[in-house]
């Protein structure tokens, strides 16, 4: 009798345990679910201070990035912006619509504005990596962005060994055609966009997308020896619950892509406009719930073998990008995650962003706007931002967190001057054991991983006013 009564006390006391850990986990979650920069670039997009950049102040910190860096190697980035229907959760960029004779002069427009760079430029750029996005790439037809590649090609130099050449594909339109004129030109990665395979959640967000077309593009791709396929997966979307992103991650390992995007949704609908107003506000699943949709997903596809690569990235160990994460050359900018650590990136189409390490500028929002510019002859910046000898520390700083989940402070006298504050910021971090700190290195544990962006805004010196952070960034967690 003792003995049983004793068995049901242990058992309570392991539920009460349960209880309050999951109650501690979930105060955590709502502790640190603030406002905050996804941190592609720094400092972040809102507070760039050179709303009037110039041609020539652009060009001269190209012109700098050459000096210093000694090279001439660059990343490319082209924005394709069109789709043929509003995808209710996408914060990107783009333009509806089912009028296909928009291809061609937005492909002829493009080359005009690369052909501009090359006249302004003293030097012939190595691509070392190029990337299509959008908007759906696949919107053009094969013809076009062959004509698109094809106006690159000859006025450049592409390294076979050394360069990655990637785009994105909706699965609904991409052909056989679009990844065999691709492939011929040297593209060897796929990123296709699935977002959650639930009929429901498909609904909510208007992307209907059957797994069967899904299957069908990566196994062409796979069969025409694509090297690296990758899925993206949002979790948070509208009416997604546990059980949807279980059916959604049981999916996509019956393909195992080398790689998984596993976004975090935004939702900003002050900034994105009416897009992301499809549904209710209370469809969305709060922050613990969406917290566990992560978490699931992550248990799914490393027991499925998969490795986390940097935030929000799983990669199969023979994977580049894993093997990139494992020594520590990871690199990460507009276009995310990459293994080509470039220290220049130039952006064509209406509003893709250029980095050249000691400045951005971004181009016109607007089709029309962006247009009108380069057939002037002209760059279609509209904003940037010159980084000081203080942003360019602080840089980078966030890049080895985002990349390595840890960061050295060394002997930098500007940044050896903020470290008391940024220790200070840190503080519930390190109590709540997401970061320690040893001597001037600075590393997230495994727990604190998820917080990452969390930890980069100790360093951010541009994030003040908690008001104006509700305005401009979605949240971390």
């Amino acid at each position: 009798m003792i003995f049983e009564l004793m068995n049901i006390i242990f058992y309570l006391l392991a539920i009460a345990l349960t209880l309050y850990a999951m109650n501690n986990k979930n105060l955590l979650i709502q502790k640190y679910n603030v406002p905050g920069p996804r941190y592609t670039s720094y400092p972040t997009v809102p507070f760039w201070k050179n709303d009037e950049l110039t041609q020539k102040e652009w060009i001269e910190s190209i012109n700098v990035n050459r000096k210093v860096f000694k090279s001439d190697e660059i990343s490319l980035y082209i924005h394709l912006p069109y789709c043929e229907s509003l995808c209710t959760f996408c914060g990107c960029h783009k333009r509806i619509t089912k009028n296909h004779a928009v291809e061609k002069p937005y492909i002829d427009t493009v080359l005009k504005e690369w052909n501009t760079y090359l006249s302004l430029l003293d030097f012939q750029p190595i691509i070392k990596e190029l990337h299509f996005g959008g908007g759906t790439p696949t919107f053009f037809k094969p013809s076009e962005l062959k004509r698109l590649l094809i106006g690159l090609f000859n006025t450049t130099i592409i390294d076979p060994d050394k360069h990655e050449l990637s785009f994105e594909a909706h699965p609904n339109n991409t052909t056989e055609e679009h990844l065999r004129i691709l492939y011929d030109f040297g593209f060897r990665r796929l990123s296709l966009g699935i977002q959650d395979y639930s009929p429901i959640v498909q609904q909510a967000i208007n992307r209907i997308q059957p797994f069967e077309n899904v299957q069908k593009a990566h196994n062409i791709a796979k069969e025409m020896g694509y090297s690296s396929i990758s899925h993206d997966l949002v979790f948070g979307l509208p009416k997604q619950h546990l059980e949807d992103i279980e059916y959604t991650i049981e999916k996509t390992l019956q393909l195992m892509p080398d790689r998984i995007s596993l976004y975090s949704y935004a939702h900003v609908p002050w900034i994105k406009g009416n897009g992301q107003r499809g549904y209710d506000e209370k469809d969305l699943p709060q922050s613990e719930e969406k917290r566990a949709l992560y978490e699931r997903s992550k248990e799914l596809l490393q027991k499925a073998g998969y490795v986390e690569v940097g935030m929000d990235h799983f990669a199969l160990k023979h994977d580049e990008l894993s093997k990139a994460m494992q020594s520590k050359s990871l690199h990460r900018n507009f276009m995310g995650y990459t293994t080509k650590s470039t220290s220049m990136m130039i952006g064509l189409g209406m509003s893709s962003i250029s980095d050249s390490w000691f400045g951005f500028a971004q181009n016109e929002k607007s089709v029309e706007a962006y247009s009108e510019i380069v057939n002037q002859g002209k760059l279609p910046i509209i904003r940037g931002h010159l980084l000081s000898e203080l942003d360019l520390l602080i840089r980078r700083h966030i890049l080895d967190l985002m990349c390595h989940f840890e960061t050295t402070i060394d002997q930098e006298s500007l940044v050896q001057d903020l470290f008391p504050a940024i220790k200070n910021r840190l503080s519930e971090l390190i109590n709540d054991g997401f970061v320690i700190i040893q001597e001037q290195k600075i590393i997230l544990t495994e727990e604190g991983i998820p917080f990452v962006r969390n930890c980069c805004m100790a360093f951010d010196q541009d994030l003040n006013d908690t008001t104006s952070n509700e305005k401009m960034f979605s949240k971390t967690v």
